[in-house]
């Protein structure tokens, strides 16, 4: 299992060398084909998935789904494909995957998530702002799931922060 500052420092790295934000872009300087396409909004539709085949990555993302989750699903997309892409028999990841360390690159998947979206100061700004954790991923536009995954980075880092109202599962954007 891939580290909280193993992951922590890719996404640094990632930003740094590519000096870029925004996940469109960064996908396009990293040479990693991006689609949208329909996939329904029905409970159980697929929400995105990333695909290596013969060194080509492509990240396919429900069009579908409302921007904001497009853009939380991207990002943990390139996750994947920034942490994963060199795992033996690994091609497709999606949250379709049924098999026993799907729930761990999943994890990971939504700690680079996390790490890339939420600035470290950003969080801490809130929290000392006296704001609830639920008033927080809202300010924050991300979902309370992402903002306790962020939560755990913190924590890792020595920061002192509170333990969040719930334990985010893997594979919750699933349900999201």
């Amino acid at each position: 299992m891939l580290s909280i500052d193993f992951i922590s420092n890719e996404v640094r790295k990632i930003k740094r060398k590519y000096a870029e934000a925004d996940p469109v872009k960064l996908c396009q300087k990293m040479k990693i084909t991006l689609q949208y396409q329909p996939m329904g909004s029905f409970e159980g539709a697929c929400k995105g998935f990333y695909l290596q085949q013969s060194r080509q990555q492509v990240i396919v993302i429900n069009s579908d789904l409302a921007e904001l989750l497009q853009l939380i699903i991207l990002i943990h997309e390139l996750g994947h494909a920034v942490l994963h892409k060199k795992i033996p028999g690994m091609k497709i990841f999606h949250d379709f995957i049924l098999f026993d360390e799907t729930s761990r690159y999943e994890y990971e998947a939504n700690i680079f998530a996390a790490d890339f979206l939420l600035a470290d100061q950003d969080v801490l700004r809130m929290l000392n702002g006296d704001m609830s954790f639920f008033t927080a991923a809202s300010m924050l536009c991300v979902p309370a799931e992402l903002l306790d995954f962020k939560f755990r980075i913190l924590k890792r880092k020595g920061y002192q922060v509170i333990d969040p109202p719930l334990n985010a599962r893997a594979n919750f954007l699933e349900n999201y």
